[in-house]
């Protein structure tokens, strides 16, 4: 059942402008799934959803996953806007930013495909990025700081 609703979910907010979760709600049960706020909640972190800047100046739920100079681009514009500290301990990146913004950085970072980045994983205001060795971790540091200024 889980993977169905998730599979739906992306199928609507690929063909709906979903900017909240209480729309989101309503049209999973306008599709026949009894769910809750708290489910929904849940999938969207599951789904590893962002909300993105739409061509209409709204913001509304996507998976991140753009290609190209626009990912890149809203990459570095994310880390800079919304970073605090950057620093590594052994090969694990500690990325600090702004409440709520560690997993868009999170997941525009993921797109990036960086061959020295094993995974990332995000929370509210913080980014574990872990790297295959150490010098890897640092040199990540140095370019992610470069980013951001």
């Amino acid at each position: 059942m889980k993977t169905r609703r998730h599979a739906k979910i992306l199928e609507l907010i690929n063909e709906h402008s979903v900017d909240t979760q209480e729309e989101l709600l309503r049209l999973l049960r306008e599709d026949g799934f009894d769910v809750t706020q708290a489910t929904v909640s849940r999938d969207i972190k599951e789904l590893r959803l962002v909300k993105t800047l739409s061509n209409d100046g709204k913001y509304r739920y996507s998976t991140g996953k753009e290609t190209g100079k626009d990912l890149s681009s809203k990459f570095f514009s994310l880390l800079a806007d919304s970073s605090i500290s950057i620093d590594c301990a052994r090969n694990i990146v500690v990325i600090k930013a702004l409440t709520g913004m560690a997993q868009a950085i999170c997941a525009a970072m993921d797109g990036l495909h960086w061959e020295s980045v094993v995974g990332t994983l995000a929370g509210d205001d913080t980014i574990f990025v872990v790297t295959r060795d150490d010098e890897s971790a640092e040199r990540l540091v140095a370019e992610l700081k470069r980013i951001v200024g």
